[in-house]
C-alpha cells in the first residue's frame, strides 16, 4: 500500500509540475505591433536580440543603464517601446527574459548584465508586476551594484526594507485602475522605501497598459489610452535617470 500511495503521489507531482511548466510558459497575451515596431534599429537606437534584448543609443556611449525585468508570463518584447525611449534619451536599455516567464526564477539575471557593460558607471533596474517585485528584491539584496529602483505596478516583499538606504533613488510607478497591484497594496508598501521614494500615480491607468501585450485577467478597464499610459511610464522612468545621471 505504502508503494502504490508513493507512485500515485510521484504521478501526481509529474502530472502538476507539467502542467505548471505549461501554464508559466505559455505567455499572458502577445508582443502588439507599437511593441514589434520598437525592435526594429534605426538611425537612433540599435537593437539588438540575443539572450537579452539590448537597445543602445547610436553616436553616444551612454554613462548610465536600465535593466528591466518583464512581468509574469509577459513576453519580454512587450516592453520594447519603454526601453526604446529609455535609448532614444541616451540611455542602455536591457530587457531580461526569464526562465519560464516568471522573474522569481532568475532574480539576480542583472549580475551578468552589470559585468558585461564595465563602462556603465550608474546602473538602475525596474521591472512590472512581478518582474518590479523581484526587481525590488535585487536592489534590497545588492546594495551598492545599482542606484536606482523603478517599481512598476507591484510593490516589494514585505521583508525588503530599504528604509534605510541613502545611495537608492526609488521610484514606483502604479495605476488607479490596476487591478492586481491595487492602488492601496502599492501604497501601502511606502514604508519599505527611501524617504526620498517617489511615488508617480496615473490616474485611469490599468495593469496591462505598463507594457504592449494586450488584455490582462482580473484587470480593470483604463480611463485613459495605452499611448497616454505609456507616455507617463516612460516620463516617470527618464525622470528617474536624470537623478541619477543628469547629464545624460
Amino acid at each position: 500500500m505504502l508503494r502504490k500511495a508513493l507512485v500515485i503521489l510521484l504521478i501526481s507531482f509529474i502530472i502538476g509540475s507539467a502542467i505548471f511548466v505549461l501554464w508559466a510558459a505559455t505567455p499572458s497575451g502577445a508582443p502588439m505591433p507599437e511593441a514589434l515596431a520598437a525592435l526594429e534599429s534605426d538611425a537612433v537606437v540599435k537593437v539588438t536580440r540575443s539572450s537579452e534584448l539590448i537597445f543602445e543609443p547610436i553616436g553616444k556611449a551612454p554613462r548610465a543603464g536600465f535593466i528591466y525585468y518583464p512581468g509574469g508570463r509577459v513576453p519580454p518584447e512587450a516592453y520594447a517601446p519603454t526601453a526604446r525611449a529609455l535609448a532614444q534619451a541616451g540611455y542602455l536599455a536591457v530587457i531580461v527574459p526569464m526562465p519560464l516567464n516568471l522573474a522569481i526564477l532568475n532574480v539576480n539575471a542583472a549580475d551578468a548584465i552589470i559585468e558585461r557593460y564595465p563602462n556603465i558607471r550608474v546602473w538602475a533596474i525596474g521591472g512590472h508586476s512581478l518582474g518590479g517585485a523581484m526587481a525590488a528584491r535585487y536592489a534590497a539584496q545588492n546594495a551598492g551594484k545599482v542606484q536606482g529602483l523603478a517599481v512598476i505596478a507591484s510593490y516589494p516583499e514585505a521583508n525588503m526594507d530599504m528604509s534605510a538606504r541613502t545611495d537608492l533613488a526609488v521610484s514606483v510607478i502604479y495605476g488607479t485602475q490596476d487591478g492586481l497591484a491595487l492602488p492601496e497594496q502599492v501604497e501601502g508598501a511606502r514604508a519599505l522605501y527611501p524617504e526620498s521614494v517617489v511615488f508617480v500615480r496615473i490616474e485611469g491607468g490599468n495593469h496591462a497598459q505598463f507594457g504592449w501585450y494586450g488584455r490582462q485577467d482580473r484587470d480593470k478597464e483604463a480611463s485613459i489610452t495605452h499611448a497616454e499610459q505609456q507616455a507617463q511610464v516612460n516620463a516617470a522612468l527618464l525622470a528617474l535617470m536624470a537623478r541619477l545621471a543628469p547629464s545624460d
